[in-house]
């Protein structure tokens, strides 16, 4: 498993912590390592975290995982 899978399923882990700071710093950090697969869960977080800010945080995450991956040539 490559480091940049193992910080993705950390942060992705993270997510589910009670504190929204470590739910929004965990947000942060999948844009930073373009976590493209974060989408179902950021999707989920935006629909149904009790936070406004982490649901805010989501949706623009959200959007821009969402353009890289429209953005990115396909793996062949």
């Amino acid at each position: 498993m490559s480091t940049n899978t193992r910080l993705i399923a950390y942060h992705l882990a993270r997510l589910e912590d009670k504190n929204p700071e470590i739910r929004l710093r965990s947000i942060a950090e999948l844009v930073q390592l373009e976590a493209t697969d974060a989408l179902p869960v950021l999707e989920t977080l935006y629909f149904n975290d009790p936070d406004a800010q982490v649901r805010r945080e989501a949706k623009r995450a959200g959007r821009a995982l969402f353009l890289l991956k429209t953005q990115r040539p396909p793996e062949s």
